[in-house]
């Protein structure tokens, strides 16, 4: 098993010449603003995309990147259970930018919110549908404490179901062409 390391933003900064940059986010999250270079590969078609990435390991070091580094460190674990070696980078994105280091963004798209915003959309609606309904039928308010229940336990464990969930959109997800192209870089 390959081992898993972690890159602070001034040494993955340092280093980035010398790197490949994997952003694990979906399209919007990464259109949004990522690392230099970074090619994106969202959690969900890691899979697919294994022959690429260990091209991408074998022709020198690979860093995953994510919002916080929770996603791209569970990558890192299962690009290690296939034998490919990739470090992570410690804080992700919003320490690379809280630190002032360079993001690229596309120019002139438009681009889906980030998931963090998405993730407020949808448990903010839910909460308030289940107040509101819960005027009515009292059974609706479960739906509030149903929301709130997964938004703790998405602070206690690190992950979010409902970004899961949202990730799956359609509009989260990548045009086949977009990964098909990125997957052909990597292997290149």
């Amino acid at each position: 098993m390959a081992s898993t390391t972690a890159l602070t933003p001034a040494q993955a900064n340092a280093r980035l010449h010398e790197l490949t940059v994997v952003d694990v986010r979906t399209p919007g999250e990464y259109a949004s603003g990522h690392l230099p270079g970074a090619h994106n590969v969202p959690l969900d078609h890691l899979d697919a995309a294994l022959p690429a990435l260990r091209a991408a390991a074998d022709r020198g070091g690979l860093l995953l990147v994510c919002a916080s580094g929770a996603r791209s460190a569970q990558a890192s674990r299962r690009l290690a259970e296939q034998d490919i070696a990739a470090a992570t980078l410690t804080g992700g994105t919003t320490a690379w930018t809280r630190l002032g280091h360079d993001t690229h963004r596309p120019v002139g798209a438009r681009t889906p919110w980030a998931m963090d915003r998405q993730v407020r959309l949808a448990a903010g609606s839910l909460v308030l549908t289940g107040l509101l309904a819960g005027r009515r039928r009292s059974a609706a308010r479960r739906l509030s404490a149903g929301v709130a229940g997964g938004l703790v336990l998405s602070a206690l464990t690190n992950t979010c179901g409902m970004a899961a969930i949202l990730a799956k959109l359609p509009h989260n997800q990548p045009r086949a062409t977009d990964l098909e192209d990125t997957l052909a870089a990597l292997t290149g």
